[in-house]
């Protein structure tokens, strides 16, 4: 039996979906409406057959951050594996194996301007684990095949480097992001933030607006030079509805109208109020074709010019 969340990584869940073909069982715990999940309902999903618990420790589409320290220390009182997905948060926020109560940890080399293509998995002294590649014995006999090195090497830069500007790095991103929380909200009628404000990390911003679609505003704000995404940015090919979106309980046809913001540290020309203002005049020609928005109108107070009193009728 394992143990995760509905707003798990692809990465993540799609490996579960495997195991539970070939008998795993697996809880997938729900979130509340900011994508946290709820430690009581974890310790209820804990049964006798339970041998793992797998938790990210950062969600990749709203930043919103889990409680894994408790969640760690509740795996250890109850000798069950424990393994975070921390791809998102390392480099953004302190990561400390000790401190999170973990027995394994991944992370990715990309998401910190590492190249692409590289990985670690911390496994703490005692975990055991089985090879999925055999072969040669590399990687201490855990994954056999030719190192990358000159990729680890660049990996291992990365981490430095991360290491090095990490505090500089959080004050500057959280400063541009509850600015641009705070402008967005306050600026463009019917937006809403997805996920917490408070308990989130500094750079990943999820927006939705109402009555537009997500793919348009997207274009809309590529023409001027921004690039962001609508849901994930791994697979911003999908038009289906986000998931991690929908578990929040939202409608989909509003999930359709979000917006996913990844602020860098190297964007020292960024400009809040110019990137609000395209955002503000593309959501605002989105909805002036939408159907949906147009359908919010308060019809009662709309004097029609054809019969000349209030009605529904045109």
């Amino acid at each position: 039996h394992i143990i995760t969340t509905n707003i798990e990584h692809p990465a993540v869940k799609n490996t579960l979906g495997f195991l539970e073909s070939l008998d795993f069982k697996v809880t997938y715990l729900p979130v509340n409406e900011e994508g946290i999940i709820s430690v009581d309902d974890l310790k209820e999903a804990i049964t006798d057959e339970t041998i793992l618990i797998t938790i990210m420790h950062a969600n990749n589409e709203l930043g919103t951050i889990q409680p894994i320290e408790e969640i760690g220390k509740i795996a250890r009182e109850k000798g069950i594996k424990f393994h975070t997905d921390a791809v998102q948060s390392f480099g953004k926020i302190e990561v400390d194996v000790e401190k999170l109560n973990v027995d394994l940890l991944s992370l990715s080399s990309h998401k910190i301007n590492g190249p692409k293509g590289v990985g670690a998995l911390y496994i703490k002294k005692g975990t055991r684990v089985v090879p999925l590649i055999h072969g040669g014995g590399q990687e201490r006999g855990i994954r056999s095949g030719t190192e990358n090195v000159p990729g680890i090497v660049g990996f291992g830069k990365a981490c430095q480097l991360a290491a090095e500007n990490l505090d500089a790095h959080y004050e500057k991103l959280s400063s541009i992001r509850d600015e641009l929380i705070e402008k967005v909200l306050t600026t463009i009628p019917e937006a809403y933030l997805n996920g917490s404000e408070e308990i989130r990390l500094p750079n990943l911003v999820n927006f939705r607006f109402k009555a537009i679609e997500g793919e348009s505003l997207i274009l809309l704000l590529d023409a001027k030079g921004y690039q962001a995404s609508t849901g994930s940015a791994c697979s911003s090919n999908t038009l289906e509805a986000s998931p991690v979106l929908t578990a929040l309980g939202l409608d989909p046809v509003d999930v359709h109208g979000s917006l996913r913001i990844s602020l860098a540290p190297e964007s020292d020309a960024f400009d809040v109020d110019e990137f609000v203002n395209v955002i503000a005049e593309a959501v605002k020609r989105l909805r002036q074709m939408s159907p949906l928005w147009n359908q919010e109108l308060d019809y009662d107070n709309i004097m029609c010019r054809k019969h000349e009193d209030n009605c529904r009728k045109c």
